[in-house]
């Protein structure tokens, strides 16, 4: 009896352990990126030190009080998009980075040390740095977001696995190939004239809007003249018919013409299997002859005597302006040379402070390719010299555009090429671009250049020490959390300054931070008169919002508890 007991018992023990196994099994990667991940000062600061941000206030540059105020946050990229998981969860429209390529020639940091390309974890490195920022950047997205990566064949390969596992193979778009360089005629091998660009979106499902093809003036003029009907608008009339591709035999089939006859595709009298279809099947040319979409033109050169043709309408946007149907855009960008960018930079600055800008028709171009709403939010946490910053503003000039922009970049010193003049991203480069594109400079030859107009804040990340979440800690986050709390809401005008609670707005609503709660009935007071809804962020210990103190202006008022609400957030990043 014993020992059947024993066996009984050695058994369930087997069955629990294989069962365990099953499960250690399942939680193991199948397929894709393995590397050893490599501690990042950045990232371990971040246990003891909190990330938050505080303003440049003499670097403000507010030209219309009524547009979009675009953000430069100078810092790690990584505490920036820390503190944006709080500030800006699920409100990018459009993610542009570009990353360093790590070709071991003093492009890429770790650890404030060059990768170069003896060092045996180079790629871990860049791995290690990726995988951080990118899970941190998709937060970020909202729902029907997209992200634009560029890179270079050095890690081509590894920035497609990893973007695979972070977002989903299911949501890689393309991969836009771009000429970057005419060529070389020393290359001792293949020469490499191209660059790439990544194109993921947030979510398969999002349901994120591509833009199509515009055609040029002279192409519409060619292909719409004279073709308009009333309530269809213009149109012109294209071949129905299509060969070597996708050929289906149910596609090729006889069409009645005017005189009785029958036509197949390319002008056939009888079927011939030849690679000839039509476009649409039986059933909507059936329609478009009903409806009169289907036009037919008698011609000397097709067996039949008859050519069919379908009419492809122009249709209206929401302004009611007329938008040709068109086709999809093409992976491919052969008209923009690296160069430009570097002209761009001369001009500004009368020498070549920064080796690696993009040009600015590379990211307006990138943007092109998705159909944004009038007034989207674009984020780029690796902005180096700020043509991100620059594309936006220039966009915005031409069509009266709303779009935003958020940059974020280290303030590093430059390689100065041996010149004794030290000079740095964010400060000396990146900000002092985007003033001059926003209120005009003149260049070495004297030329006065108009500026574009726009409005700027300059944040700079701060930290606050948190190594225990005591009160005292509480109470300091919270004071120094008031400008995150502005960003979050887009309010940054000072309306009223209380030592126990302030109120900032903007030209759409206002944001209340209360301080002490025995201060609610005064801040009520204080807001009792002022039209428009209210963001109230009440300090708490714990996460009261005091929603009761406030159920008489529930309707106006929006309430979150700080610092937790923040620490949240920081406790998900940081664990």
């Amino acid at each position: 009896m014993f020992r059947k007991e024993n066996q009984n018992s050695s058994k369930e023990k087997l069955l629990a352990e294989i069962e365990r196994l099953k499960k250690e099994l399942k939680k193991k990667k199948k397929y894709g990126l393995v590397w050893e991940d490599k501690p990042e000062d950045v990232v371990e600061m971040c246990k003891e030190k909190l990330p938050v941000l505080k303003e440049v206030k003499s670097k403000e540059i507010i030209t219309d009080k009524n547009k979009p105020v675009n953000l430069l946050i100078e810092g790690d990229n990584y505490h920036a998009l820390s503190v944006l998981n709080y500030t800006h969860k699920g409100k990018i429209d459009v993610i542009y980075i570009d990353p360093p390529y790590n070709t071991g020639n003093k492009d890429f940091k770790y650890n404030d040390n060059y990768v170069d390309k003896e060092d045996a974890y180079r790629h871990s490195k860049w791995l290690s740095f990726m995988d951080k920022r990118l899970r941190l950047a998709k937060n970020l997205l909202k729902k029907d977001g997209i992200m634009f990566i560029s890179i270079d064949d050095n890690e081509f390969a590894q920035l497609k696995l990893i973007c695979d596992e972070i977002f989903g193979e299911n949501c890689f778009i393309t991969n836009i190939i771009w000429q970057s360089k005419t060529g070389a005629s020393d290359a001792k091998t293949i020469d490499t004239v191209t660059e790439y660009i990544f194109v993921y979106v947030k979510s398969i499902t999002g349901k994120t809007k591509f833009a199509r093809n515009k055609f040029s003036y002279e192409e519409k003029r060619y292909r719409f003249k004279d073709r308009y009907e009333k309530d269809r608008g213009a149109f012109y009339p294209d071949n129905l018919d299509r060969g070597g591709l996708r050929y289906s035999d149910s596609l090729n089939y006889p069409i009645t013409c005017p005189d009785g006859t029958k036509t197949y595709p390319n002008g056939r009298t009888k079927f011939v299997n030849d690679g000839w279809t039509w476009k649409w099947g039986k059933e909507k040319v059936k329609w478009g002859i009903e409806n009169g979409y289907i036009e037919f033109k008698k011609t000397k050169k097709k067996q039949s005597g008859w050519a069919v043709y379908y009419k492809n309408y122009m249709y209206a946007d929401n302004e009611g302006n007329p938008i040709e149907r068109s086709a999809p855009q093409k992976n491919i960008i052969t008209d923009i040379k690296t160069g430009d960018g570097a002209t761009v930079i001369k001009q500004l600055f009368e020498h070549q402070l920064f080796k690696y800008s993009k040009p600015v028709q590379v990211i307006k171009r990138v943007l092109d390719y998705v159909s944004l709403d009038k007034d989207p939010v674009v984020l780029d946490f690796m902005a180096g010299s700020g043509t991100t910053g620059h594309a936006i503003l220039e966009l915005n000039k031409e069509d009266n555009g709303n779009r935003q922009f958020i940059l974020c970049t280290n303030d590093e010193e430059l390689d100065s090429n041996g010149n004794s003049i030290k000079h740095r991203i964010c400060s000396d480069v990146c900000y002092p671009r985007l003033q001059k594109i926003i209120k005009g400079y003149k260049t070495s030859k004297g030329e006065n250049i108009k500026g574009l107009g726009g409005n700027l804040k300059y944040f700079k990340t701060d930290f606050v020490n948190f190594e225990e979440s005591n009160d005292k800690n509480k109470i300091r986050m919270t004071e120094e959390a008031i400008e995150m709390l502005c960003v979050k809401e887009g309010t940054f005008e000072l309306v009223a300054d209380n030592k126990r609670f302030k109120i900032f707005k903007n030209h759409e609503h206002h944001t209340g931070i209360i301080f002490d709660q025995l201060a609610i009935k005064e801040f009520k007071k204080a807001i009792s008169s002022i039209k428009g809804k209210f963001s109230v962020y009440v300090f708490s210990l714990g996460d009261d919002s005091f929603g009761e103190e406030f159920e008489d202006m529930k309707q106006k008022v929006k309430l979150s508890p700080i610092p937790e609400a923040i620490l949240k957030v920081y406790r998900r990043i940081f664990k």
